[in-house]
């Protein structure tokens, strides 16, 4: 009898594999690609490989004027638009030394957390989605749609607003359109347990995401993770609370700041949700308070050329996915020196390296929609 030996491709039992998810994959929300070494079905290397759709933003900033700055700093995180120009404007007044009118920081405030709703509401319904829920992500573009209409009626646009300018809004409010948005809040509000009872009350999604994916606060700190990612981790820091901007300071008994300590997966879901029922509390308090304020105007005239004073600031805000921050360097011209944006993405992604590893890959697509980002954030 003659004994066979048969190759199997070069030792392949103690070959690691490497597999890319991406960079078009329907979980990563955009051209992201991951570079995952595998022993088997379990992760042992991960690498977040980014810049697919980088657009150079940055550099755009430099030439253009302070006008036309807020049309580019609107659009890297294509879900959190108006709150992106805050930060940008915010920095402009900040070297000008101007002062915003009353109207104009408790109307940005309101349109800030009507922003973090829509924002949130796109996870809430997408990340179940991920996992093979397909009924919450209708549910979330129902509520969407609601206060989609009001923010297009202020501002003319349904992703980029456009809305803000250096010294306050582009225009005032039309007739009646508070009482609109009072009603668009409370409609919302009331379907809002349809994610308590129908995601967070199923037990597949539970099985799926909890004690999946734990990110320590040690791992927050070291990378810089902010936002709801951040608090889920026992991480207690809001930026709204902490260091108040625009009308916060005056909200503070309304603006609760969720966290969790368990650092999964459900946890990063738990916080998002509950940080939008609190989102819609603090729209309600921003319109019983404007319902008060006597009439006056909305904005500040400016120059025809408008030139910040030679200098450097930094502008930071608690945008829905966490910190966004504007470094604004000045020579006195009417363009910035130089414009360095830190966007909460960027940094978030970027504790995937230390996630990943040690779980399964089938644990994969839950990990990675629990991260809450846009790629266009992450890319600039």
């Amino acid at each position: 009898m003659t004994e066979t030996t048969v190759g199997i491709g070069g030792g392949a039992e103690s070959t690691d594999m490497v597999l890319n998810i991406g960079p078009q994959h329907p979980s990563t929300h955009g051209v992201l690609r991951l570079k995952l070494v595998l022993d088997g079905e379990r992760i042992q290397h991960a690498e977040p490989v980014i810049g697919y759709m980088h657009r150079g933003a940055e550099k755009l900033f430099e030439a253009r004027d302070y006008r036309q700055i807020v049309m580019l700093a609107n659009r890297h995180d294509w879900l959190s638009a108006f709150s992106n120009e805050l930060g940008v404007v915010m920095a402009v007044e900040r070297m000008l030394g101007m002062e915003v009118p009353e109207r104009a920081v408790w109307t940005r405030t309101l349109l800030a957390e009507l922003n973090r709703v829509l924002n949130h509401l796109m996870f809430l319904g997408s990340y179940p989605l991920e996992l093979g829920g397909i009924t919450p992500v209708f549910h979330a573009f129902r509520e969407r749609e609601e206060l989609q209409a009001v923010m297009e009626e202020v501002s003319g646009g349904r992703m980029h607003y456009m809305f803000n300018r250096v010294g306050g809004l582009k225009e005032d409010l039309p007739l009646g359109w508070l009482g609109r948005v009072r009603h668009a809040v409370a409609s919302v509000r009331s379907r809002m347990d349809v994610y308590d009872r129908l995601v967070l009350g199923n037990e597949i999604f539970r099985a799926r995401t909890r004690g999946v994916g734990v990110l320590p606060a040690e791992a927050v700190h070291a990378y810089g993770v902010s936002g709801p990612i951040a608090r889920a981790s026992g991480v207690d820091f809001d930026l709204r609370r902490d260091e108040p901007y625009l009308a916060y300071g005056e909200l503070r008994d309304t603006l609760k700041v969720v966290t969790r300590t368990e650092g999964d997966c459900l946890a990063r879901f738990e916080c998002l949700l509950e940080q939008t029922h609190n989102a819609l509390d603090l729209a309600d308090a921003c319109l019983d308070r404007m319902d008060g304020l006597a009439p006056g105007p909305i904005n500040q005239r400016l120059p025809k050329v408008l030139k910040a004073p030679e200098g450097h600031t930094y502008a930071w805000t608690e945008n829905p996915l966490g910190i966004n921050g504007y470094y604004l360097v000045s020579k006195g011209e009417k363009t910035p020196y130089r414009l360095k944006l830190r966007s909460a993405s960027y940094n978030n992604i970027q504790a995937l390296a230390v996630l990943l590893p040690g779980t399964l890959v089938a644990d994969m697509v839950a990990i990675l929609g629990s991260l809450f980002f846009v790629v266009g954030d992450i890319d600039k």
